[in-house]
Parts: structure tokens; C-alpha cells; sequence
């Protein structure tokens, strides 16, 4: 599942519960869900539904005919349309994965209003999502986020289970090698967040978790095995975020901005089995270059300091930083990323995008990993196709492929890569 615990459900991002989040959500969902959780916090300021109630708010891929609208009486006798609350996504996406094999992702989310008479506040989202692959990896995510009191408190939350079958690769002394091992365990993500004035939220976050990692049989020995293999872990850790969004839709974006910065302090202290930091930080900003064409541009940077398990460092392709790379490739203490993204709307609810960017990955510190990784510049580019889910929200269903240094990537999700 992702690093996210379905962010928001629908935006990628990407940010991580704890250790099964950081692998079970990154390595299995993250990179293909652009879950509203893992920025379990991008927030915005989306119209309110009341402006676009006369469209349709409930579509899936599968659907090939529209229900019947319910209808209210009015006065003068005349029957009218009643406008429905919320929006109702499903998206059975399926995943061909050179990490975690093929399978499918089923999604299953609600965009509504918290409060029919609170017209300030972006619109609410619960959902939940699985994992079912053919190499054995299961689990599910459910969780959700709330826009409340006229935009004046935000709050995110979610929870993570399974196991996830995944490789983890070597650079270096070990290329061209990989090791496959087996996570299971849980996790549980929550999020509070107040307005704090010109559209900047702050609040504290926690997250909890607990695994357990085996290596799946394999003929390969040389591979250096990490020290976490065998060990019962729990990760517990509090920290904060501070964010700012402008933009008028968090689904689809045709302008404004979007800043985040998030910290995670993981003690001994709490229960956690490691010690460590994780600092993020996103910058995001959107241009309308007509009223079917967008331009979009992305920046992310990841840190870690202390002593992580390896999949507590920054692992590159969880979190949209740049697509083209698989989850599990690049584990190390800093990654940073900048991207652009052309989007252009068709007619018949569908769309695409081109895209581009330049990233990197460096590591640092004493730690296993520092032997087998070593820096990297990692290039991608590639493009994509988007269907309407939702006209209501403009919520899309993305499919891309993309190349980067390594080879190629194709994956599906439910919403924008950023």
C-alpha cells in the first residue's frame, strides 16, 4: 500500500504512516495510489459542491449506463433534480509490478461535505483501498480526512494491514542483484491540523506500527542481508506538519500553490524500536493555459537522520517523486526531485498528460546501505492517459508509463501524480 494512508484518498501522495506504511503502503500501493493520506494533508479549497450539483457525481470505469436522478416536487409542481450530497469513486485498478508482481489495487472512496451548511471547507474523503498480487502480497487501507468548522480544523487518520512480498536492489558491490523479502504487520497514521491564518495549517501527527520481515527463499547468497531481517520491529514516532494550499481544486488543480513540510521523530522514548528523524518537504505550483490545458510543475526533497531500519530512509518511487522507477530500487538518506506536467482535457471525460524531470538520490551515514547504494542522477519523462471518475470533483483515473534510468514503469491510480 503506499506511503500514504490514503492522503486524501485521491492525491499521491504519498507520506508514510510508519515502518509498514514506508514499505506495505510505499513499495505496494504508494506508487500506485495517490492516496489523499500520505500528504495526509494536502488540503485546499475546493468549490463547494452546491456550484456543480447539477453534474454528475457518481461514475466508475466499469459504468456504461447512468443512474436514474432523484427528483424533488417543487411548488409551482415542477419536478427538478435533487442535488446528492457527495461522490462515490471505484476503481478496480489492476498492477503489473517488477517489485511486488501483478495483481490488482481496488478502491473504493466518498467525496462529500462534512457540513451542508458549511460552504468554506473543501470537501471531506473516506475511503479504502487493498492489495491482492500474485506473488502472495495482501493487505488493505482505510482511512479518511476531514475539513471542518468553515476550514478551521483538519483531520486525517488511517490504518494499514497485510503482508507485501517485495525486492529490495543493489548498486555498487551487489549490482544487478536483488533480495526478495516479506513484510507483514500493521499501522496507524492521525493527523490534527488548525488554521493558523493566510491559509497556513499546522498540528501535530502520529504514527504507530509494528512488522516483521523474513527473505523468501532464493538462490542467491551474496546479497547482504539487512540487520532488521528476523526482528519483530515496532516504530512509533511524533511530529508535526505545516502546509499551505491555494489551490481552487486538490483533485484536479488549474492554479495556485501547494507547500508542505512534514517531520517525524521515531524514540525510543515512545515505544520505537530505532531512533530516527524523517523530514519532507513539497512544493507544487499550477498555471491554466486555457480552460483545457494546464501546466504543472512539482519539487520534493526527503531526509532522514540517526538510525532508520532501511525501509525508514527515503525510498525512491513511493511517492510520485519522479515515475519511471520502481519502489525498493533506491533506499537512501536524501532523495530530491523537480518535475513539470502538461495536462490537457478531451472531450468524452477523457485526457492526457505529458511529463518530465530530473531527480536524485545520495546516500550518507554509516548504515548497510551505504555500501550497496551509491549517489545517483535519475532522469525520467513519459506520458499518460486520465477518464473522469467524477465530474463533480474532477476526480481522474491516471494510467502512465514512464521511463527513467533503469528501464520503464506502468502504473495506474485514482487522482494526479501531484
Amino acid at each position: 500500500m503506499g506511503d500514504c494512508a490514503l492522503r486524501e484518498l485521491f492525491r499521491d501522495r504519498k507520506r508514510c504512516f510508519a515502518s509498514i506504511v514506508y514499505v506495505m503502503l510505499a513499495v505496494g500501493c504508494g506508487t500506485i495510489l495517490n492516496t489523499q493520506a500520505s500528504n495526509a494533508a494536502q488540503q485546499s479549497t475546493t468549490p463547494s459542491p452546491a456550484a456543480a450539483e447539477q453534474q454528475e457525481t457518481t461514475v466508475t470505469p466499469m459504468d456504461t449506463h447512468k443512474p436514474a436522478p432523484a427528483t424533488i416536487s417543487t411548488k409551482d409542481g415542477k419536478i427538478e433534480k435533487k442535488p446528492k450530497r457527495g461522490a462515490i469513486v471505484v476503481a478496480p485498478l489492476p498492477i503489473s509490478s517488477p517489485a511486488i508482481g501483478s495483481g490488482i489495487i481496488p478502491v473504493l472512496g466518498y467525496i462529500f461535505p462534512f457540513s451542508k451548511n458549511d460552504k468554506d471547507s473543501p470537501p471531506s474523503t473516506i475511503g479504502m483501498a487493498g492489495l491482492i498480487t500474485n506473488n502472495g502480497s495482501r493487505g488493505f487501507v482505510i482511512g479518511g480526512q476531514l475539513f471542518l468548522d468553515h476550514n478551521r480544523y483538519q483531520i486525517t487518520s488511517g490504518y494499514a494491514r497485510g503482508n507485501v512480498d517485495y525486492n529490495i536492489y543493489g548498486n555498487g558491490i551487489v549490482a544487478n542483484l536483488k533480495l526478495p523479502l516479506q513484510q507483514t504487520g500493521q499501522a496507524f497514521f492521525g493527523e490534527f491540523l488548525r488554521n493558523i491564518g493566510w491559509k497556513f495549517f499546522a498540528g501535530p501527527r502520529f504514527v504507530t506500527g509494528r512488522s516483521f520481515i523474513t527473505v523468501v527463499p532464493n538462490k542467491d547468497s551474496s546479497f547482504p542481508i539487512p540487520p532488521e531481517v528476523g526482528l519483530h520491529s515496532n516504530l512509533t514516532s511524533l511530529g508535526a506538519r505545516l502546509t499551505r494550499d491555494t489551490r481552487p481544486n486538490h483533485f484536479y488543480p488549474v492554479g495556485g500553490t501547494f507547500f508542505t513540510f512534514t517531520s517525524d521523530f521515531f524514540s525510543n522514548a515512545l515505544g520505537s524500536k530505532y531512533s530516527f528523524q524523517s523530514y519532507k518537504t513539497e512544493f507544487d505550483k499550477y498555471w491554466s493555459l486555457s480552460k483545457a490545458q494546464v501546466f504543472a510543475y512539482d519539487a520534493s526533497f526527503c531526509a532522514t537522520s540517526g538510525a532508520p531500519p532501511f525501509y525508514g530512509n527515503c525510498i525512491y518511487g513511493t511517492n510520485n517523486e519522479l515515475r519511471g522507477y520502481i519502489a525498493g530500487r533506491y533506499f537512501t538518506r536524501y532523495t530530491l526531485a523537480t518535475q513539470v506536467e502538461y495536462r490537457l482535457v478531451l472531450p468524452k471525460r477523457f485526457g492526457l498528460v505529458a511529463f518530465g524531470g530530473v531527480g536524485g538520490a545520495i546516500p550518507g551515514g554509516n548504515q548497510l546501505f551505504q555500501m550497496v547504494q551509491s549517489s545517483h542522477f535519475l532522469p525520467s519523462g513519459g506520458g499518460g492517459l486520465r477518464f473522469v471518475l467524477s465530474k463533480k470533483y474532477h476526480v481522474n483515473l491516471r494510467a502512465d508509463i514512464a521511463q527513467g534510468r533503469d528501464g520503464h514503469t506502468f502504473g495506474m491510480g485514482v487522482g494526479e501524480a501531484f
